[in-house]
């Protein structure tokens, strides 16, 4: 269930994503996520890419907690949280500019997500969450996307209140949001007329501008899949299964 679209306008794609659960990601989706970036980096029409999800609810969920339950062995786990190092290391790699759309709550591999886009738009109403220590896990995969984007001091903030909202207000003044915005149309407005600007600009200046962005972050070619192997064990524990089966009923 759940789909992913593109959007194409001039040099503009849009990546949709949608999933019923709160827009939550499952392994699948992960990996079309991933393909879509992919694609879209070796397109030469493409500039810019906006990232967004549907709907007026939560922006991103996360993962899914009916795959992490079904998950029985250290492969199975490893491959799973392997899937949002992949979209991270893909959205790092791109060579277009990335521009995420957070119009709503983000949990977990959501904030990763939004940590990982270029430039951000979000709303007040954004509110944002790291639940994984609450399960038994940790949002090891995310952390450096994150961390890169609020400090180590916020990300620990986050980290060991996992059951705490941080607020829209919260996320923008820490740096993960760009621009914040009262409601979703003022958002739209301003993305709107932001990337038909910046999509104008001298392509070459902006592929530039990535890779001064993104410096230093080499190494996690490697760290991400080390990082998604501790969560792919403890997903594994006794502590986290109850956990999942609590949070899902």
């Amino acid at each position: 269930m759940g789909n992913i679209e593109i959007i194409i306008n001039g040099n503009i794609a849009t990546i949709v994503f949608f999933h019923p659960a709160s827009n939550s990601f499952p392994s699948n989706l992960l990996k079309k996520l991933t393909e879509e970036i992919n694609s879209l980096n070796n397109n030469d029409a493409i500039s810019i890419i906006v990232l967004k999800s549907l709907g007026t609810g939560a922006f991103c969920a996360g993962a899914s907690f009916d795959e992490l339950l079904t998950v029985t062995n250290i492969e199975e786990g490893n491959k799973f949280f392997s899937g949002f190092a992949n979209v991270i290391n893909a959205m790092r790699n791109c060579k277009k500019l990335i521009i995420g759309r957070i119009h709503g709550k983000a949990v977990g591999g959501g904030v990763g997500l939004a940590a990982a886009c270029d430039y951000t738009f979000a709303t007040y109403k954004s509110d944002i969450k790291l639940s994984e220590i609450a399960i038994g896990i940790g949002p090891f995969v995310i952390e450096p996307a994150v961390s890169r984007k609020i400090g180590k001091t916020a990300m620990s903030e986050m980290t060991l209140n996992p059951t705490e909202w941080k607020s829209g207000k919260w996320a923008y003044e820490k740096g993960l949001f760009s621009e914040i915005f009262d409601t979703i149309e003022e958002l739209d407005s301003r993305l709107e007329n932001y990337i038909n600007e910046l999509s104008n600009y001298n392509e070459e200046a902006l592929v530039e501008m990535k890779k001064v962005l993104w410096e230093d972050t080499l190494h996690w070619e490697t760290l991400l899949y080390e990082r998604a192997a501790i969560s792919g064990r403890l997903v594994l524990s006794d502590f986290t299964k109850k956990a999942l089966e609590k949070f899902k009923k």
